[in-house]
């Protein structure tokens, strides 16, 4: 099949990360994607479907448009998601298409002690993390070809949500919590969409974890953004959750990308000046 025969379906297009992959992927595929209640001028891009994950079964929309590729991106309520990850599912199985399912460093947020790999086991303690477990689960017993989940950790860049943040706190001097025992991994959204193109490109399957190759402890990341900013002395508000370091971080390790695909927190750091 040809790149520009490839249908891939964007759930939750309007969503930070899933416009950047919009952006990135319609030159080269037919590519469509799904918003809510964010229109931006959305509604004049005919590839742009509004739908309600909460009210309006995906399948009609599926069977109008019968995408390859489906990226799931979406946020909402946990079990409408659920619900609808089901019909993806049945669908996907149906029409051998592939499902690409952004998952979250919060799948591993019971494990404390190390950093985790592709392979290890999920556990959580959040609401949050289960849910991606939930669906995580359900994807693991498709065929192997027919699904691709992708761990993130945070993600940065300069308009991404966690900078705009940081710098509204710091022009209305509002203290910038940060977690000095949590040690973490990050990306960027442009780094996630190559790599994301990539994984599309070369019908890559199975578990990816999509973060730097390095760690760095939560404060010290967001002191670095700072400070390469020109905000030398930023007010910081430290939150300890625990005595002793705790690791959030999802590391490549079984599931490589080419180097080029990778990155590093000094180049998150860079990526991220505002």
């Amino acid at each position: 099949m040809s790149q520009k025969k490839k249908k891939i379906l964007i759930l939750g297009g309007s969503g930070f990360i899933g416009n950047a992959l919009y952006k990135e992927l319609y030159a080269y595929f037919d590519t469509y994607a799904t918003y809510f209640n964010t229109d931006r001028g959305l509604s004049k891009n005919h590839k742009f479907i509004q739908w309600d994950l909460e009210t309006e079964d995906i399948g009609i929309m599926l069977q109008s448009i019968r995408p390859s590729i489906i990226i799931s991106c979406l946020r909402g309520d946990f079990d409408a998601l659920v619900h609808q990850h089901q019909s993806l599912i049945q669908y996907t199985l149906r029409y051998d298409a592939k499902i690409i399912f952004l998952s979250s460093a919060n799948v591993f947020d019971a494990f404390s002690n190390f950093p985790s790999y592709e392979y290890d086991k999920t556990l959580s303690e959040s609401v949050y993390g289960r849910f991606k477990i939930k669906i995580e689960n359900a994807l693991l017993r498709l065929p192997n070809k027919n699904y691709a989940i992708v761990r993130l950790p945070m993600v940065f860049g300069k308009k991404s949500p966690r900078i705009e943040e940081i710098k509204e706190y710091i022009k209305n001097e509002v203290p910038i919590e940060v977690f000095p025992n949590v040690v973490v991994n990050a990306t960027t959204i442009s780094k996630i969409t190559q790599q994301l193109h990539y994984i599309i490109n070369r019908s890559r399957r199975g578990v990816f974890h999509l973060g730097s190759d390095d760690l760095i402890h939560h404060d010290d990341l967001i002191l670095d953004i700072c400070q390469a900013s020109g905000h030398d002395q930023p007010i910081l508000k430290n939150v300890f959750d625990s005595n002793d370091d705790r690791y959030l971080a999802v590391i490549p390790k079984d599931n490589i990308l080419p180097k080029n695909y990778h990155i590093s927190i000094k180049e998150v750091v860079e990526e991220s000046v505002f």
